[in-house]
C-alpha cells in the first residue's frame, strides 16, 4: 500500500495515540493536540523512526480560529490527506438533565460535534486529492443507551453519528465516512467523570465482563481506514454492552 497521509485529532492520548501507533508505519502523520502537548511531542518522537513525517500541531478545535488553524497547518505541509480521524472529544462533566445550562450545551456540543464538522469540511479538498480518501469519527455508546448523567455528551455524539451517514452520502463516491462508536474504555477519561461504583456497574452490565482498551478501538478505526467497501456504517465496541 502506498503511504498514506493521516491526521488524527485528539491524538496526545487515550485512543487518539492508540490509533496513531497503529497506523504509524510508513505513513505521514499529524498528531493534533490541545491540553495534552507534552504527551503528543512525546509520541511524535516515538514513533518518528516508523512514519515518513510526523508533526504535532496544538490547537483549541472549540473555535473557528482553531480549526482553520489545523487545517492551515496541514495545508502548509501536505498537498493531499488519505485519512481524517475525528477522535478529539470528551464529557466536560456529568450533569442530570436538571442541571444542563446554555454553556454546558454549547461547550459538549462544541467539543464533540462542531469540532468534527467543521474539521471534515475544512478537509474536503485535501481529502478529495488524496488515494483512495476517507473519514473515521468517533462517536461513544453514550448515544445508543441515553447516557443518564451524561445527556449531552450522548447527544453530541448522536449528532456526529448523524453528521457521518449525511457526510457519507454527500461526500459519495469520492470521500469514505464512517463511525466507532466506543463503550466503557480503560483510559484516563472515566478517570475524571466515572467513579469507580459506577464503573463496577457498567462492568456487571457489560456480556464481556470487562472494559476495552484502546487498542481494540484503534483495530476498527484502522479496519475502517482500509476497508474501501465501507461508508456511512457506524462500528460498536463495547463488548456487549448495547446491542442492535
Amino acid at each position: 500500500m502506498a503511504p498514506r497521509t493521516i491526521l488524527v485529532t485528539g491524538a496526545g492520548t487515550g485512543i487518539g495515540a492508540a490509533t496513531a501507533r497503529r497506523v504509524a508505519a510508513g505513513n505521514s502523520l499529524i498528531l493534533h493536540c490541545n491540553n495534552s502537548k507534552d504527551e503528543a511531542l512525546e509520541l511524535q518522537e516515538e514513533l518518528r523512526q516508523q512514519c515518513v513525517d510526523v508533526i504535532v500541531v496544538s490547537a483549541d478545535l472549540m473555535t473557528e480560529t482553531g480549526c482553520r488553524a489545523l487545517v492551515e497547518e496541514v495545508r502548509g505541509r501536505f498537498s493531499a490527506l488519505d485519512a481524517l480521524v475525528n477522535n478529539a472529544g470528551g464529557m466536560i462533566e456529568r450533569r442530570s438533565v436538571a442541571e444542563l445550562t446554555w454553556e454546558h450545551l454549547a461547550d459538549s456540543f462544541a467539543l464533540n460535534t462542531l469540532s468534527a464538522m467543521r474539521v471534515t469540511a475544512l478537509c474536503v479538498e485535501l481529502l478529495r486529492g488524496g488515494n483512495n480518501p476517507c473519514v473515521v469519527n468517533v462517536t461513544s455508546i453514550a448515544m445508543r443507551h441515553g447516557a443518564p448523567s451524561a445527556t449531552a455528551y450522548g447527544a453530541a455524539k448522536a449528532a456526529l453519528d448523524s453528521f457521518t451517514r449525511g457526510a457519507a452520502n454527500e461526500l459519495a463516491p469520492d470521500i469514505r465516512v464512517n463511525a466507532v462508536a466506543p463503550g466503557m474504555i480503560d483510559t484516563s477519561f472515566h478517570d475524571r467523570v466515572t467513579p469507580a461504583e459506577k464503573m463496577a456497574k457498567f462492568v456487571e452490565n457489560t456480556p464481556l465482563k470487562r472494559v476495552g482498551t484502546v487498542q481494540e478501538i484503534a483495530r476498527v478505526v484502522e479496519f475502517l481506514l482500509d476497508n474501501e467497501f465501507i461508508t456511512g456504517e457506524t462500528i460498536d465496541c463495547n463488548g456487549g454492552l448495547s446491542m442492535r
